[in-house]
């Protein structure tokens, strides 16, 4: 099973593709709302700060049987899992078992930006994915949500050829 650590912005992921679309093709400014309805500034959206992880992973590691752990930086979620995935193995990522953060889908909406770009550029909200035997699964959930993450369940690890696959369907 994946897990899942969110990440509430975009924290060092696309900000060149970012200030574009966003300040330079949509010709907003910094102080303007992050998007519609917002109630913080474009700036404070951009400069959310990043999240450590290092507190919950550690202990994961000490608790439950981790098979491997992706930091979800600058190549996004297929980029960066796929690097710590055993050849033998694939990964189905289910992007809709998250609330993907609002700001992505400003810059998509607004950049006109593919979905594998989106993928391949940015986190989309989970900053670091933990793989753990499915028999573990909620031990993994309920230490991570008590190190103060809100961890869920984004994936499974199957049988394949190293392969990441983005599943953006129906929830699973």
């Amino acid at each position: 099973m994946l897990v899942g650590l969110p990440s509430p912005g975009l924290r060092c992921n696309g900000y060149s593709l970012a200030r574009r679309v966003l300040l330079e093709r949509a010709g907003r400014s910094l102080d303007d709302p992050a998007y519609a309805g917002a109630d913080r500034s474009l700036a404070d959206e951009l400069l959310e700060p990043s999240v450590i992880y290092a507190p919950a992973v550690a202990e994961l590691l000490r608790s439950v049987d981790v098979r491997a752990v992706a930091h979800i930086t600058g190549g996004g979620i297929i980029g960066n899992l796929s690097r710590v995935l055993p050849s033998s193995t694939d990964a189905v990522v289910h992007q809709r078992s998250w609330e993907v953060p609002r700001i992505f889908g400003e810059i998509q909406r607004l950049g006109d930006v593919a979905d594998a770009e989106m993928a391949r550029v940015f986190n989309l909200g989970i900053g670091m994915v933990v793989a753990v035997p499915a028999s573990d699964a909620h031990h993994a959930l309920d230490l991570a949500r008590s190190a103060g993450h809100r961890a869920m369940e984004i994936g499974e690890v199957t049988s394949g050829t190293g392969q990441v696959e983005l599943d953006l369907g129906a929830r699973p």
